[in-house]
């Protein structure tokens, strides 16, 4: 896992929850710790890590997430049980 992924991780975690976030920088963090990621019908993308399945939808036309979709990451992540 690289610098820029460990940054995604700690912005995904920090309070008040960010908006500016780049979804594109969240899938890559999925990728670096292992996620195997595919693609759903229209934005939405299937993500499996350590057993734990979630289905998120790419932000458009903006590439920035939202409140909601932080909080979806984090709990994912808890979920499966990434910590760093």
């Amino acid at each position: 896992m690289n610098n820029k992924n460990k940054r995604t991780y700690k912005d995904i975690y920090i309070d008040p929850v960010r908006t500016d976030i780049v979804w594109s920088d969240i899938e890559a963090l999925f990728k670096a710790l292992g996620a195997s990621v595919s693609e759903g019908n229209g934005s939405r993308i299937r993500v499996m890590l350590n057993g734990e399945r979630a289905v998120f939808h790419r932000p458009h036309p903006e590439k920035t997430t939202d409140k909601g979709a932080v909080k979806a990451v984090r709990r994912f992540l808890e979920n499966a049980g990434v910590i760093l």
